[in-house]
């Protein structure tokens, strides 16, 4: 029986990461095999790619360019890590996914949305995420929680652009998540961690039922 595919989206200090582990966790008390991962990395070759996008190396070349960069990292993440643990029957929670390029890159950065379509079928094919959570705070919210987060290490790529870019950032994965209902589901990220963790643990079991798969792989 293949594995699901759960995603954590968000802008900055939403607490995807958080989340992600919470829920990682919540599986394995059920024992369920759970493969916990990222983007960009999640593979050897990702993580090369990661340090070049994350380092701003790669930021004058353009958004098509960073586009296609992710395109290869999440290609190799797909192949040695996604893919093999769905058909191994695990469950993977990713930190990040398709919706952060169709968001920075796309959205915001007006990277031609036929392109990422195009780059998505190449990298992804039918390794498409059953369920996808965003985490909802204002910019300067997410923000204030990053910078406490980050101590005193220096902003990434990412991290470093205007309180106003990520207000944009924000509002555009809210219209992404409206135009995709049956999958994106927004979860309100200004509330307490047990609360959300809770509205997020009872849309995982409402829509993919998680100990009636358990049962229903235990038959005979």
């Amino acid at each position: 029986m293949r594995g699901r595919f759960i995603t954590f989206e968000g802008g900055e200090g939403s607490g995807k990461s958080t989340h992600a582990a919470l829920l990682a966790k919540h599986l394995e008390h059920l024992d369920i095999g759970v493969v916990l991962t990222r983007e960009p990395g999640g593979s050897a070759g990702a993580e090369i790619i990661r340090h070049i996008l994350l380092s701003g190396i790669a930021k004058p070349l353009g958004a098509e360019t960073e586009a296609i960069l992710f395109a290869a990292a999440r290609d190799d993440h797909v192949r040695k890590t996604i893919r093999p643990a769905l058909l191994a029957g695990k469950w993977v929670i990713c930190d990040r996914f398709i919706d952060s390029t169709r968001v920075y890159q796309g959205a915001l950065g007006k990277v031609d949305a036929a392109l990422i379509r195009s780059l998505e079928r190449v990298t992804v094919g039918a390794a498409m995420p059953d369920l996808t959570f965003l985490l909802d705070v204002p910019a300067n919210v997410g923000l204030a929680r990053a910078k406490r987060r980050r101590g005193g290490s220096s902003t990434d790529r990412f991290e470093a652009e205007s309180v106003e870019f990520h207000e944009a950032l924000r509002r555009a994965y809210l219209v992404l998540a409206e135009s995709e209902p049956k999958r994106c589901v927004v979860i309100d990220g200004r509330a307490p961690r047990d609360i959300v963790a809770k509205r997020i643990w009872d849309t995982v079991d409402a829509r993919l039922q998680p100990e009636l798969r358990i049962r229903e792989a235990a038959a005979p």
